[in-house]
């Protein structure tokens, strides 16, 4: 198949179904483009949220553009960005005109009210794929006891991603930070400790 029309199938898939905005679309973009067709890593998938979520627009259409763009080029993002936006043009056009004329009726709200849970573990569900993936970038062998499978995780577990990970947690919770200042700041403290591990590898 074209691989522009598996683009644009694929994210077509994903704009129909990515109920609750960008970050409920997440694990539907990942089962796509990293379990499905293998167009991008683990590590690539999270350095996707990353950028999409660096760049002004809806994430999931930031993340289609750049699949399309990785894959195959401009014509890839021109296919994966139309086929992500026209089921939401269609779906939210009719959906207007029926919520409009039928937004009263008992039998909407209830399944507006049954789609939030669903909504809400989906967003969880890509958020803990993301932690997970960051701070173990190499997959680990799940065995043994549950206190081996404990420390076999502690030892692989990337130390510096999880530290700038509580410290980006402190300060969007407890100082309410701006997360753009936030994912700012994350990125200036790796530059840094990067640069120090250039200028004094002894230390690493």
């Amino acid at each position: 198949m074209n691989i522009y029309l598996q683009l644009f199938i694929s994210f077509v898939q994903i704009g129909a179904l990515s109920f609750g905005g960008g970050y409920a679309a997440m694990p539907l973009i990942q089962q796509q483009v990293v379990t499905l067709h293998g167009w991008l890593s683990p590590a690539e998938f999270t350095d996707l949220i990353t950028i999409s979520q660096m760049t002004p627009g809806p994430i999931a259409i930031n993340s289609a553009t750049f699949v399309g763009t990785r894959i195959a080029g401009f014509g890839g993002a021109v296919a994966a960005t139309v086929g992500c936006v026209l089921p939401s043009c269609l779906l939210v056009s009719l959906l207007a005109w029926a919520y409009l004329k039928y937004r009263n009726l008992t039998l909407i709200q209830q399944v507006l009210t049954a789609l939030r849970p669903a909504v809400i573990a989906m967003i969880a569900s890509a958020g803990v794929s993301i932690l997970v993936t960051a701070l173990w970038p190499q997959a680990i062998t799940v065995s043994g006891s549950l206190s081996q499978i404990l420390g076999t995780a502690l030892r692989s577990a990337n130390l510096r991603a999880f530290l700038i990970f509580l410290g980006a947690m402190v300060l969007l919770v407890r100082f309410k930070r701006n997360p753009i200042q936030v994912m700012l700041l994350s990125g200036v403290v790796e530059v840094a400790y990067q640069l120090a591990m250039r200028a004094l590898p002894g230390i690493a």
